[in-house]
């Protein structure tokens, strides 16, 4: 595991409460790196279809998560995931709500137990015989760090919600009016300066963004519009 190096943080971030939440972008980055799952099937597929509800969700969330930045950015992939659903996918409630599960819980164990990311909230909703598409699509939002290829819409778009919507976030924190008047190319600014954010993975956004067809920009600008008011 690396070290996080405040000198690869934006200087005008540094030693700010605004830091806290690049510091736990590189953290996360730089653990993440070094967790293969070493299987690519999940769940038992007879428990197709079952779910649990978003209190509950919310529950295990607040149960395993202690760090307010860390249950926020997961807030964030999961209104910005069902929006999608809904939106672009015309999803059912039913499906909607298995985006939203996925995005709410794709961090839930690394908070307390980053050196059994993903595995143990994998474990967790297999024991909760929970849908194996939700328990698949936490799986796979880092297939360069969990060895878990994206195979169906929902795995590709966490894929690249995810680290988008971190840094995005980051982005809106050194702004005096944060969110209001955000655009797309204010980020893209910032993704194209190095030193913003260093230690976020510009080569898993890029791959993830080789794997849908919809493009950069597009899916910036959603997230902006979808994950500026959760709190």
């Amino acid at each position: 595991m690396r070290s996080v190096d405040y000198c690869l943080l934006p200087i005008e971030t540094k030693f700010t409460t605004e830091c806290d939440w690049l510091l736990i972008l590189a953290i996360q980055n730089s653990i993440m790196a070094v967790q293969p799952l070493g299987r690519s099937t999940f769940g038992d597929p007879s428990n197709k279809g079952n779910l649990m509800s978003m209190d509950e969700g919310l529950a295990l969330l607040n149960d395993w998560v202690e760090n307010d930045r860390l249950r926020l950015h997961m807030k964030q992939v999961a209104a910005v995931m069902k929006a999608w659903a809904i939106q672009k996918e015309n999803a059912d409630p039913e499906t909607a709500l298995k985006w939203e599960l996925a995005g709410l819980l794709h961090d839930a164990d690394w908070d307390k137990y980053p050196d059994q990311h993903c595995k143990l909230i994998i474990e967790e909703l297999e024991k909760r015989n929970i849908d194996p598409d939700v328990i698949h699509c936490i799986a796979s939002h880092g297939p360069r760090h969990f060895g878990v290829e994206p195979e169906n819409n929902m795995d590709k778009m966490i894929y690249a919600f995810d680290e988008l919507s971190g840094f995005i976030h980051a982005a809106a924190l050194i702004r005096p009016t944060r969110y209001e008047g955000m655009d797309v190319k204010s980020v893209m600014k910032k993704l194209k300066t190095p030193s913003f954010a260093a230690q976020v993975s510009r080569e898993d956004i890029t791959d993830a963004m080789s794997r849908i067809t919809y493009s950069l920009d597009e899916i910036i600008d959603f997230i902006i519009i979808n994950q500026r008011n959760v709190n």
